[in-house]
């Protein structure tokens, strides 16, 4: 659509527009969601169930790192396993149906991005489009790293620590699978969001908002909140699994220090 045409279009014909772009995201969310629901049983046994096993990705290679040094404490891999329960009679299949629609929209998030884009181009100038581009990339490859390290790090941590705690020997752990799933999708979301930070920053960095003095003067402010922060999604008082969580999120904050300017001041 170029520029002319775009001039002529009414108002209405700019609902039609939009309304045909968001008609499309759903044919394809439902498509998508409908295949995903087929396969969920499987990819909730190999995928979604996995960090229940102590064969784990994440714990096999805690188990090798704290092997290997001594002071560390010992994490073992063996006679870890959590079973979990169903306590509602139509929770198995609620949760079948939301879990291929969050898996679907999320599978289905930079196609949703493409086709609000060619809705969007034709009102941009081309310097203009070429920054909404890379940043809706950007956005997209953040958010998939988030959404990785929350299901390979994050999330299993939590679970692993969550539980194997006991406030009472008298008192078993039994999960269900709606807390399972309830923690399970909140943290992989969380992560998701959390990563999209140097996103943020750049476009706050280009509107003049933010500078890189900024980040300079919070810094120890950061270190703080951020290893509370840390601290909230895996409560745990093993430094080392601290660290784990901690770590991504603090290098977020440096590459999001490095992508904003330096203000006008401080160039002098």
């Amino acid at each position: 659509m170029d520029e002319d045409k775009l001039e002529e279009m009414s108002f209405w014909d700019h609902i039609d527009a939009l309304r045909a772009v968001l008609i499309r995201i759903t044919l394809v969310l439902v498509v998508v969601t409908l295949g995903l629901f087929f396969v969920m049983p499987t990819i909730f046994d190999k995928v979604i169930l996995a960090p229940c096993h102590g064969d784990f990705v994440l714990y096999r290679l805690f188990e090798r790192m704290t092997s290997a040094v001594s002071w560390l404490p010992q994490f073992s891999t063996q006679d870890f396993e959590v079973e979990l329960i169903n306590i509602k009679l139509a929770s198995q299949f609620f949760i079948h149906m939301s879990s291929s629609f969050w898996l679907a929209l999320v599978l289905t998030f930079p196609i949703m991005l493409y086709l609000l884009w060619t809705f969007i181009a034709p009102a941009l100038y081309p310097g203009e489009k070429r920054g909404v581009k890379t940043a809706f990339l950007i956005g997209c490859l953040m958010f998939f790293l988030g959404v990785a390290v929350g299901y390979f790090v994050v999330f299993p941590v939590t679970l692993r620590f969550l539980a194997d705690y006991h406030v009472s020997a008298l008192v078993p752990n039994q999960i269900s699978l709606d807390s399972y799933m309830d923690t399970f999708l909140m943290l992989i979301f969380i992560m998701g969001v959390i990563f999209e930070l140097p996103l943020v920053a750049w476009l706050l960095g280009n509107l003049g908002v933010l500078h890189r003095d900024f980040f300079s003067t919070y810094r120890r402010h950061a270190v703080v909140i951020l290893l509370v922060l840390a601290a909230i999604i895996t409560p745990t008082g093993d430094p080392f699994t601290l660290m784990v969580v901690f770590l991504p999120i603090y290098l977020l904050f440096e590459v999001s220090a490095f992508l904003v300017p330096r203000s006008a001041t401080s160039e002098h």
